[in-house]
């Protein structure tokens, strides 16, 4: 009786492990953004999006859970350009299954990531590969810096219509880095200094040329200005003198008189400004004043001498004139 009960308990047991294993494996949950492939008896049956599922048990199994997210995946390469400079291109691909479904689940894109390509990811970087090292030969190696956009664009095309085939949409490809030889990298550096030294040189010389010619036309104009004032300042002692003259010849003074007390008050003059300006800062005359008289004698001589030769002129060209 015991021994019956015993071999009762295990064969519940037994059967309450098999219910739980079974019902465990009938249902099951998808995650968002995540398709599961169901195949019956090893053979293609249907796929299921995110929520709560249910399959036969041993019959029906999981054969692959889908993922609809955008992934990414980043490699390196080495190609070669048209002026033979080999060069590391740093390459990023961002890929996703296709959604589209299709007429039969035999068309969709979940379809075909699975059974259509063993190594789709793999495949993928292949054809990227050999799409770059078919178009960078093409292009030098300034050119391959410039246009490096528009090449990741066209590769992205070519490669894009290779893998729809196998249910995959490559949404972009972008070269992200452009690695040089060190050689290489030294001397593009090296032109590039020498190219901002000589358009410095440049910008140098053409600043000093402004300036001198600012200078020039600052020293020309302010000549200029020199010259006016120098004629306006001869103007007003001429003027000058010719009032102070007329002043004089008021006063009773002979003409000849006034000119020879003009010429000696303009000397002493003279002679205070020079000792204004020079070292000493007072003229120091005689202390006999017939001295003095002596050089105003001086200065009367000088010019009735300076007035008899222009009469003397004068009378000659009279006489030739007759």
């Amino acid at each position: 009786m015991t021994a019956f009960i015993i071999s009762n308990i295990v064969v519940f047991v037994i059967i309450f492990v098999v219910i739980v294993l079974l019902v465990k494996d009938g249902f099951f949950i998808v995650e968002q953004q995540h398709s599961v492939i169901i195949e019956r008896l090893g053979k293609f049956n249907r796929f299921v999006g995110a929520g709560f599922h249910v399959k036969i048990p041993i019959f029906e199994r999981k054969a692959a859970t889908v993922s609809l997210r955008t992934m990414k995946n980043g490699f390196t390469i080495d190609v070669k350009t048209e002026d033979n400079v080999t060069i590391g291109l740093d390459v990023s691909a961002q890929y996703h299954v296709d959604y589209a479904l299709g007429n039969t689940p035999q068309e969709s894109g979940i379809y075909k990531s699975y059974y259509m390509l063993q190594e789709p990811v793999d495949q993928m970087k292949d054809f990227i590969t050999d799409a770059l090292r078919s178009a960078i030969p093409m292009y030098s190696l300034d050119e391959v810096f410039a246009k490096k956009d528009d090449i990741a664009q066209d590769v992205n095309a070519t490669v894009s219509t290779q893998m729809a085939g196998y249910g995959f949409t490559l949404v972009s490809t972008l070269i992200t880095r452009i690695a040089l030889p060190k050689e290489v990298e030294d001397s593009m550096n090296q032109i590039n200094s020498a190219q901002r030294i000589r358009l410095a040189a440049q910008d140098l010389a053409e600043a000093d040329r402004i300036k001198m010619v600012t200078e020039a036309k600052a020293e020309a104009e302010s000549m200029e200005k020199a010259g006016e004032g120098i004629a306006n300042q001869r103007k007003a002692i001429a003027l000058g003198i010719k009032d102070s003259l007329e002043t004089i010849k008021e006063s009773g003074v002979t003409p000849q008189e006034a000119n020879q007390l003009f010429m000696f008050t303009q000397w002493t003059d003279m002679m205070g400004k020079f000792a204004e300006s020079g070292k000493g800062s007072t003229v120091v005359l005689p202390s006999d004043f017939q001295t003095a008289g002596s050089m105003f004698e001086q200065m009367l001589v000088a010019g009735d001498a300076n007035d008899s030769r222009h009469e003397g002129e004068a009378e000659a060209g009279g006489s030739s004139a007759k």
